[in-house]
């Protein structure tokens, strides 16, 4: 029995991603070469991994022993990868960052830029979306998030502390202080639990929720179209036109931001080189 570690990581996809097609698109691979890599795997088990549902692929009982296996040795080989992409001392390759799109729009994006005009042998990936990219599987390099890292093996540090304010379109008149009247663009039910999303409600209690969404951008744009006033982080309401932060007696809470990035990675000089950098311009 002969059983490749490429065959092992199409397993492992298709495990976690329940279906070939989202295996395929997880490893960027056609889902043919998927189908075709699996079915030599099972060769050379000489067993039926998956059970082929209407709902997906569902792991055989003989599937799931070797998902045990396979996750040990993907450990081990990534373990490898981080050690020596950690040990690099060049400023070249890839180095991939993942956090929300406002952030990286508004707040890394500037950081980035100069960042490639100091070392243009580096290819930054930024992925922004409101999945949580593995650091301990490489699915990035350095990630940041608005709650403490709890991963064991992750280094992290608290990176900077993001006013937010309350903004409306310019010209609006300053609201009642009980909130009548007022109409608000703020974040959907399943963050309405949200520090800022609490104190509007609490700061304007008879206001009107005239337009939810859980991205900060489309609440931006809304405030600007005269949806309603919205708690917002001050680099984006700053910088989105056509809205000003007014004044309704308190200043909205403040979220902390924190950077992480594997214990592995700490040696590579290219994320050493980009952490320092925004260290400089955004840590206090």
């Amino acid at each position: 029995m002969a059983v490749e570690w490429s065959d092992l990581r199409v397993f492992l996809a298709i495990a976690r991603q329940g279906t070939l097609g989202g295996a395929a698109k997880y490893l960027k691979q056609s889902q043919p070469t998927m189908g075709r890599r699996l079915r030599m795997l099972e060769q050379a088990i000489g067993q039926k991994l998956f059970q082929r549902t209407v709902d997906g692929f569902v792991l055989t009982d003989e599937g799931a022993v070797v998902l045990a296996h396979a996750e040990r040795v993907e450990a081990e080989v990534l373990k490898l990868e981080r050690q020596l992409a950690g040990s690099q001392a060049e400023l070249e390759g890839v180095l991939r960052l993942t956090s929300s799109e406002w952030f990286g729009t508004y707040v890394l994006a500037p950081a980035i830029a100069e960042y490639g005009r100091q070392h243009p042998k580096v290819e930054i990936e930024l992925l922004t979306d409101a999945r949580l990219y593995s650091l301990a599987r490489r699915e990035a390099d350095l990630a940041f998030r608005i709650m403490p890292f709890k991963e064991p093996e992750v280094v992290s540090r608290r990176l900077l502390h993001m006013d937010y304010a309350v903004y409306a379109p310019a010209g609006t008149p300053a609201p009642r202080l009980d909130g009548k009247g007022v109409r608000l663009v703020t974040m959907d039910g399943a963050f309405a639990g949200m520090p800022d999303a609490r104190w509007l409600r609490q700061m304007l209690p008879h206001a009107e929720v005239a337009m939810r969404s859980n991205n900060r951008e489309v609440q931006a744009r809304l405030c600007a179209e005269g949806a309603g006033i919205a708690v917002l982080p001050r680099p984006l309401g700053d910088q989105t036109p056509g809205i000003v932060a007014i004044d309704i007696g308190e200043t909205p809470p403040g979220r902390d931001t924190f950077v992480g990035y594997h214990r592995d990675q700490r040696r590579q000089a290219r994320l050493r080189a980009l952490l320092d950098l925004l260290i400089a311009r955004l840590a206090p």
